[in-house]
């Protein structure tokens, strides 16, 4: 190996996470608040960041940190989400030297943050591989998945002894989204456990701050991850079948079709997408549930409350924390002008707790009627193509998991993931029969 290749990942790593990290530490000991949340997040669930949020929004609507403007103000993240004045990820000036260097040690192939992912691609990129995966992931045919869903988890639960001890989060919230996903984009049954794997190891690449041991086991599991869906995709070009994703692999617009990299990177990120968020939804909700009784009970007497439930959780413990956004041009948010280059960080758990639009946000209500206003799956052309499913799993797996077991208890021993942006249980011991 030449000595170039041996040293681009050491860059990588020091512009992504070694520097990032100590400059954060340090300017968090100093007080500063987007600094204080890279902290904290490493170590605390979501709900334990609440203080934090309101500190935030204390200091105002829109926040100059040491590194980037930090928002937790409902508006102020839909505005910045859906403005055309920001651009999603963290985008590099190209004409510095961080930027040259990070452009000369990118990585080549797969990673979330790199185009041509869906996150970080704009229009009219961005349009276009949209279009093309929308054809193929329509309401109507997650519709079509509802009752296919409600037979795995029935499957799921079967395979479990109501009298011995579980682990729900390895043994249903994890499985559950991967089978349905699976089934969905053709991942043939003996391949499954291995994507989930793949997945789970790959979560931390969307996170800043790894350490080098972190980096190196992400980077290893986004190369076989995509050395994994290169050959699934040959086997459907081969043999396509009735999933979506034989669909999207001939899905054209204007006659035109996604490259094969474009193919990779977009059917990649529905592939986890489409289970590591939700993962963390039903295992969120679980513990919302079980930790609140009333509320299980009311959509227990009240069936059709369901679907608000479901919201109510993405909005209390979102699957994702926040997002960030590049300013293209010298703007002004909520008053405060913010220059090109700047960074914004949008946090959506603070969005969904800020007490202008909901009242008592501390509160778990499953009666909330404005439920649906939180910002969970961001907003704008980046809003979650997965939302719809999302939904329906949620409702489905934890609807069919306390009709079958409503005395369920969790047990002490509960862990929650080391990553700061994906949040969610690692670990949900419980005893299904009480």
């Amino acid at each position: 190996m030449r000595i170039e290749d041996r040293a681009k990942p050491v860059v990588r790593w020091a512009l992504g996470h070694g520097v990032p990290r100590t400059a954060l530490r340090v300017a968090a000991r100093r007080g500063d608040l987007q600094s204080r949340l890279f902290a904290e997040a490493g170590v605390s669930p979501t709900v334990g960041l609440t203080g934090l949020f309101d500190e935030i929004r204390g200091r105002g609507r829109l926040v100059r940190g040491a590194f980037s403007y930090v928002t937790a103000s409902h508006a102020v993240v839909r505005e910045v989400l859906t403005g055309n004045d920001f651009r999603s990820g963290i985008v590099p000036d190209a004409t510095g030297w961080w930027g040259r260097l990070s452009e000369w040690s990118s990585v080549e192939g797969l990673h979330p943050m790199a185009p041509p992912s869906l996150l970080v691609t704009e229009p009219p990129d961005h349009t276009r591989y949209r279009k093309l995966v929308t054809r193929v992931f329509t309401v109507r045919a997650v519709e079509n998945l509802r009752a296919r869903t409600e037979e795995i988890a029935h499957e799921l639960l079967d395979g479990l002894d109501p009298a011995e001890p579980v682990d729900l989060a390895r043994t249903y919230c994890s499985l559950l989204p991967v089978t349905v996903i699976a089934e969905i984009l053709g991942v043939p049954p003996q391949e499954r456990r291995r994507v989930l794997t793949l997945g789970t190891a790959a979560a931390p690449s969307l996170d800043m701050g790894l350490t080098w041991r972190q980096f190196r086991a992400v980077e290893r599991a986004l190369v076989a991850f995509d050395a994994w869906l290169t050959a699934h995709l040959e086997r459907l070009r081969s043999k396509p079948g009735d999933n979506l994703l034989s669909r999207l692999v001939a899905a054209r617009e204007d006659g035109v079709g996604l490259t094969d990299l474009e193919l990779r990177a977009t059917a990649g990120l529905v592939l986890a997408a489409g289970f590591e968020t939700t993962v963390n939804l039903l295992g969120n909700g679980i513990a919302l549930l079980h930790d609140n009784p009333d509320e299980l009970r009311a959509v227990a007497d009240e069936p059709s409350l369901w679907p608000n439930a479901v919201d109510e959780i993405l909005r209390a413990d979102p699957p994702v924390l926040l997002t960030g956004r590049t300013c293209l041009r010298d703007t002004e948010v909520a008053g405060v002008p913010v220059p090109k280059a700047a960074l914004v960080t949008t946090i959506l758990a603070g969005a969904n707790r800020d007490p202008e639009v909901f009242a008592d946000p501390g509160r778990f209500d499953v009666h909330r009627e404005n439920a649906r206003e939180h910002i969970s799956f961001s907003a704008g052309r980046h809003y979650c193509l997965g939302a719809a499913l999302a939904r329906m799993e949620g409702e489905v797996g934890l609807r069919v998991l306390f009709d079958r077991y409503p005395k369920l208890r969790l047990t002490p021993g509960a862990t929650h993931r080391q990553t700061r942006i994906l949040r969610g249980y690692e670990s949900l011991p419980a005893r299904l029969a009480g």
